[in-house]
């Protein structure tokens, strides 16, 4: 059985670094969330800091993304706590908390016509107006994200992955310290799987804080710093993607045994399924 990480556990094993709770940027303390009495998350501490991308990984119905929603301050915790830049998540306006994190949901359609450009541009909502430096942010975006040539498309013709290249490319605009993101790849074919990873570590290289709900777990191991792994409800694990997913602990938490193979001029380890 893997033992669930405890908080002094999980700020030690946060891929290796020295920092201390005081420099987190987000920090869930005890967190659990409840809908009907059912506990979807239970006893969830860890530490969030800058410069780090933290893949979030786990099988369906592991609290993924209900985890994404309250360290987001979409929604509040039944019990425990989560702090945003050392304030309580519910305790932050809309505005300044927009300015703080931005979010990529996992469903990217939308029933109104904006065009590409219009959608990316909505990043640029929370902040003071700026044509010069909204514009440049903005084509910047497009650029990053493959959408030179779409910016005059309606955003309700696009095809599920296109429409996920908006939506990163408004959170991308958005330019916050904090940013969170659920299943961004889930839509996207190999090539743009690995630009908007490559595009997240710039990100991450610049400042930025960044946890990204994956379940490709090679990705996790290819291009995240530190993998939180949750099973059940609870995280059972907290470390570099080489400790954290083991042979062992995915077999436990997927129910499906793998291999970890070297690869030839690979960096990153590969799990294979057998």
């Amino acid at each position: 059985m893997v033992k669930t990480c405890t908080p002094d556990a999980a700020n030690r094993t946060a891929a290796g670094r020295a920092d201390t709770l005081a420099e987190a940027i987000v920090r869930a303390q005890d967190v659990t969330f409840a809908v009907d009495g059912r506990e979807l998350v239970t006893g969830i501490s860890f530490a969030l800091y800058p410069g780090e991308v933290v893949a979030l990984v786990g099988p369906n119905g592991a609290g993924k993304s209900t985890m994404l929603s309250l360290l987001s301050g979409d929604v509040a915790p039944t019990r425990g706590t989560i702090e945003i830049v050392g304030v309580e998540a519910g305790a932050w306006k809309s505005g300044p908390l927009a300015r703080q994190r931005s979010v990529m949901l996992q469903h990217n359609s939308s029933n109104f016509a904006f065009s590409v450009k219009e959608a990316v541009h909505m990043g640029r909502l929370p902040w003071n107006v700026d044509v010069y430096r909204d514009e440049e942010l903005v084509a910047e975006a497009i650029t990053d994200s493959d959408l030179h040539g779409f910016e005059a498309r309606d955003i309700t013709t696009l095809s599920g992955g296109e429409a996920a290249r908006v939506s990163y490319a408004r959170t991308k605009a958005q330019t916050t310290p904090i940013i969170f993101l659920d299943e961004p790849t889930a839509a996207l074919d190999l090539r743009h799987q690995e630009s908007l990873l490559r595009s997240v570590k710039r990100l991450s290289g610049q400042g930025a804080a960044v946890i990204v709900v994956l379940h490709d777990l090679n990705l996790a191991l290819r291009y995240a710093e530190r993998v939180l792994v949750f099973g059940d409800g609870r995280l059972v694990a907290d470390g570099p993607p080489s400790e954290a997913l083991s042979e062992d602990l995915v077999e436990e938490v997927y129910g499906q045994r793998v291999r970890r193979i070297e690869a030839e001029g690979v960096e990153s380890p590969i799990l294979i399924p057998v």
